[in-house]
C-alpha cells in the first residue's frame, strides 16, 4: 500500500525530502491513501475547500459590488437584483481560485506536490484536453443547446451588458469550471478516496460522497436538477479515475457552463434569476437528455480504457548503482 506522508512542517529535516514524493503505481483517487486513513485531516481539507467556495465569492463579490454601486447598480450580494458584467466576472474568478486553493491544501495537509492534482503524471495533459474537445465537444455542445428550448423569463439588457456578459463568459467560464473540477473531482475525490483500506471501496466512496456534497452545495430542491447534478458529478469522477486526470472532466464542465451562460445574452434571459432559482418545479424532463449523454460519454471512456485499465502514477525509478 502506498504511504502518504505528513506535511513537511510536521516532519524532521531528514524526512522532508521523502514528503515530496508521489506514491508510485496508484490510481488517481489513491494518491493520498496511506497506512493511516487520516479522516480528521481529510475533513479539515474538505472544510477548507468549502470555506473557499464561500469566502472567495463573498469577498470578491462585495469588493466588486462597491464598484458597481458607484455606477448605480446594486448586485445580488449587496441585496439587489442587478446582475452586471462585473458581478458575473467576479463570480467566475472566485471559483477559478479553487484550483490553486485545492493544490495548496493538498500540499499543506498531505505533503504531496501540488502539481500531482493535475493528473497521475503530475502535469496538465493538454493533448488529452485537445482530443476530448475534438471528440466530445461538438456532440456535447449540441446536447446542451437543447436547454434553450425550455421556458425562460426575458428581461431588457443594455448593449454594454450584453457584450460584457458575452465576453466574460467566453474568457472566464473555462477558468471557473477548472477551479470547480480541481476542488471536487480533484482534492475532494482524493481525500475521500483515501479513507478506506480498499482501492475499490475508496473509489465508490470518493465518487458518491464527493458527488453528494457537490450536489448539496448547489442547493436545489428540484428532482430533475438534482438527478442531473448527481449523475453528472458521478460521471466526471469516474472519467477522472479512468483517465487519471482532470482534463476530460474540465472539457465537459467548461462546454456545459459556457453554453448555458451564453444563452443569457443571446436570448436575453434573466441570468441572475435563472442561476438563483433551483426550487422544486424549475427543472424539466429535458434535463434527462444531457444526463443520458454524459452516461454515454462515460461508457465510451471506460470502453477506450478497457485494456489499460485506470491510469496509474509512474513507478519510482530504482536508484542508480555505482
Amino acid at each position: 500500500m502506498a504511504t502518504t506522508v505528513a506535511p513537511s512542517w510536521l516532519l524532521s529535516p531528514g524526512e522532508s525530502r521523502h514528503a515530496q514524493a508521489v506514491p508510485g503505481g496508484v490510481e488517481y483517487h489513491r494518491v493520498l491513501a496511506g497506512d493511516r486513513r487520516r479522516i480528521g485531516r481529510g475533513i479539515l481539507a474538505i472544510v477548507l475547500l468549502l470555506a473557499g467556495i464561500v469566502v472567495f465569492p463573498t469577498v470578491i463579490g462585495r469588493l466588486l459590488g462597491l464598484v458597481d454601486l458607484q455606477m448605480g447598480n446594486t448586485t445580488p450580494i449587496l441585496g439587489g437584483n442587478d446582475y452586471t458584467p462585473l458581478y458575473h466576472a467576479g463570480s467566475m474568478i472566485s471559483l477559478a481560485l479553487l484550483a490553486p486553493w485545492s493544490m495548496l491544501i493538498q500540499r499543506w495537509l498531505y505533503g504531496i506536490p501540488a502539481a500531482s492534482l493535475h493528473s497521475v503524471t503530475s502535469r496538465f495533459r493538454f493533448d488529452v484536453l485537445g482530443k476530448a474537445l475534438i471528440v466530445f465537444g461538438p456532440a456535447w455542445l449540441l446536447v446542451n443547446v437543447i436547454g434553450f428550448f425550455g421556458p425562460s423569463d426575458e428581461v431588457p439588457w443594455s448593449r454594454l451588458d450584453l457584450i460584457g456578459i458575452f465576453v466574460g463568459t467566453l474568457l472566464l467560464t473555462p477558468l471557473q469550471t477548472t477551479g470547480e473540477e480541481y476542488g471536487a473531482r480533484g482534492l475532494m475525490f482524493r481525500v475521500i478516496g483515501s479513507w478506506t483500506r480498499s482501492r475499490r471501496a475508496g473509489l465508490i466512496a470518493g465518487v458518491l460522497v464527493s458527488s453528494i456534497i457537490f450536489t448539496a452545495v448547489h442547493a436545489s430542491t428540484d428532482v430533475y436538477i438534482n438527478t442531473w447534478y448527481m449523475v453528472l458529478w458521478c460521471c466526471l469522477a469516474i472519467i477522472t479515475w479512468r483517465t487519471g486526470g482532470l482534463e476530460i472532466a474540465i472539457v465537459l464542465h467548461a462546454v456545459l457552463n459556457t453554453v448555458a451562460l451564453l444563452g443569457a445574452p443571446l436570448f436575453r434571459i434573466d441570468l441572475g434569476g435563472a442561476l438563483a432559482d433551483r426550487s422544486a418545479g424549475v427543472g424539466s424532463p429535458t434535463q434527462l437528455i444531457p444526463t443520458a449523454a454524459v452516461i454515454v460519454i462515460t461508457a465510451l471512456v471506460w470502453w477506450w480504457t478497457r485494456r489499460s485499465g485506470p491510469a496509474l502514477t509512474p513507478l519510482a525509478r530504482p536508484a542508480a548503482t555505482r
